[in-house]
């Protein structure tokens, strides 16, 4: 049983949850640092319920959609369904389950954020189907989750503001960017195949180079945030350090050595995403 368990953990790779979860927890804490607003245990575990069902529904179906792609890539074939170790009925009533759950938890929460839960699913499970005939693939994964701030403020407060969607534009351009630093890995592969991802389509220069305009656009946003938010010094050393990171990740990957990608984008990401979270939240609580 522990082992199956496992198998579904890596199935929907669940420690990447890091990446978008900081920013759902970020959306929440904005929300709550609202006048007439107030910490709701209830309502915080709720959020992190939608946004970990949504992400293993849209990993599970991630996973279900390429399984005949992931078998013919030497990189991939190891993957839970491809190795036979999760079988696609399986993946698909994962899939059900997680969407279910999402649908039902917004339930929960208030009448907006359930009324918007088919569209959310919508793009973080589209988002599977766009690498066959678009190379804005990586901006479609980013804005799945872009999601998580501007829904978790939703959940608290019922209305949309234009400095939880700053983070989410945030997410979008920084989600992506380093989305297509790990797509640099596949380049030949998706290109036999005709699939569509920047570097199969502008090759791997280029699209480091788009990358990196991507990721100055989000460092871009988070300081836009920072003044529109009017945050102090908390929020500025998470800003810095953020900014930092993406800088540095840039440095481990050159077109012609991707030794150094999986540094790139699981570790320096997630620690970015972590490190920066914990500023923004320290200073809600402390100044707001």
């Amino acid at each position: 049983m522990q082992a199956v368990f496992r198998n579904y953990l890596s199935l929907v790779k669940f420690s990447h949850t890091v990446f978008a979860l900081p920013f759902a927890v970020i959306g929440y804490f904005l929300g709550i640092s609202r006048p007439g607003y107030t910490f709701d245990f209830l309502l915080f575990l709720k959020v992190l319920a939608c946004m970990v069902t949504a992400r293993t529904a849209a990993m599970a179906f991630n996973r279900l959609i390429d399984r005949r792609i992931d078998a013919q890539n030497e990189r991939t074939r190891s993957r839970e369904i491809p190795a036979g170790t999760i079988s696609p009925v399986a993946a698909t009533a994962l899939v059900a389950v997680s969407c279910l759950l999402f649908i039902l938890t917004t339930w929960t929460i208030n009448p907006l954020c359930f009324y918007l839960s088919p569209v959310a699913l919508s793009v973080v499970l589209g988002y599977s189907y766009t690498k066959r005939f678009t190379w804005l693939c990586h901006l479609v994964l980013g804005l799945g989750l872009s999601l998580a701030p501007i829904g978790a403020y939703l959940a608290v407060t019922g209305v949309f503001d234009f400095l939880p969607i700053c983070f989410s534009l945030c997410v979008i351009t920084w989600v992506s960017g380093f989305d297509i630093i790990y797509a640099l890995q596949d380049e030949a592969f998706d290109r036999s195949l005709s699939l569509y991802s920047m570097p199969a389509s502008f090759g791997k220069k280029k699209a480091l180079g788009i990358s990196s305009l991507l990721h100055m656009l989000s460092a871009g946003f988070v300081i836009l945030a920072g003044y529109l938010g009017d945050f102090g010094w908390l929020y500025w050393i998470g800003v810095t350090l953020f900014i930092a990171l993406l800088i540095y990740q840039h440095s481990l990957v050159k077109p012609d050595d991707l030794r150094r990608v999986n540094l790139a984008f699981f570790t320096t990401n997630g620690i970015a995403s972590l490190v920066f979270a914990i500023f923004v939240v320290g200073e809600l609580l402390l100044h707001h």
